[in-house]
């Protein structure tokens, strides 16, 4: 995966205002400060790079804007919803898709479109319409029978993401979704994150693979819970005067004090 997908161009953020802010988001555990006063902002069908070494806050950040943990202090919202007032709503209007997938092995194709469907308020006639065009989109309808468990490992990764929009989410998060997948699956993948972002979602996404940075339009990179570094792919190579991300990545993470 040395160049983007075909379909990847720049400015697909919309003008429309941003669908996630986050103003000196702080999230302490005792006297351990695990996110040290974040401050971005994220527009509508951006693909936003959120990257950082273990340990350096950015699962705990995520959490936060997900609506799985309360934040310390600062500010955020996520399509409109205030993260420290609103957690549950926020869970309304975001999906989430995770190394693991997200899915359920011992069900098939079918039940777990049709429970998840449900977990995000669907009707049933909108989960029987909404399996069928998601079944043929993806070639799938011949397996919707097939225990998730016994599908490759390549078609798991795209159901999971495809099921994670089942509701039609403003924003999905990705937390490494293409973990230990082959290079052309990863390049599949991102054909569907782009395909995403056209249609307006907003696209959070976490990713040890920094030729996967490249693809982002802009990258944010924590380090010891702060945000050292947020901008386009091509504006952080120049701000450090090196040639790829991995560079940018290693520059950066050459400081940080809390890496597992």
């Amino acid at each position: 995966m040395t160049n983007p997908p075909n379909n990847a161009a720049a400015g697909r953020a919309s003008a429309a205002g941003p669908v996630i802010t986050c103003q000196q988001l702080t999230k302490r555990f005792g006297d351990f400060v695990a996110v040290n006063g974040i401050s971005f902002e994220v527009a509508a069908g951006e693909i936003f790079g959120f990257l950082g070494a273990n340990g350096a806050g950015k699962t705990t950040a995520m959490r936060m804007l997900c609506g799985l943990l309360g934040p310390t202090e600062g500010a955020a919202t996520v399509a409109g919803c205030d993260v420290f007032r609103e957690p549950e709503r926020i869970k309304q209007h975001i999906g989430y898709m995770s190394q693991k997938f997200s899915l359920y092995e011992d069900l098939t194709v079918r039940e777990n479109i049709r429970f998840y469907g449900g977990v995000y308020g669907l009707k049933t006639a909108a989960i029987r319409e909404k399996t069928t065009a998601l079944l043929q989109r993806l070639g799938l309808a011949a397996e919707r029978d097939t225990l998730v468990g016994s599908l490759p490992l390549g078609w798991k990764q795209k159901l999971a993401f495809s099921v994670a929009l089942l509701h039609e989410p403003a924003v999905i998060f990705l937390d490494e979704p293409t973990g230990g997948v082959d290079p052309i699956t990863r390049r599949q993948f991102w054909d569907l994150i782009y395909e995403a972002a056209a249609r307006g979602v907003t696209i959070f996404i976490t990713t040890h693979y920094m030729d996967e940075a490249e693809y982002c339009d802009r990258v944010s990179i924590m380090v010891d819970g702060r945000i050292d570094a947020l901008d386009t792919p091509a504006g952080l190579k120049r701000q450090f005067g090196v040639a790829s991300m991995d560079e940018v990545f290693l520059h950066l993470a050459r400081g940080a004090k809390n890496v597992e």
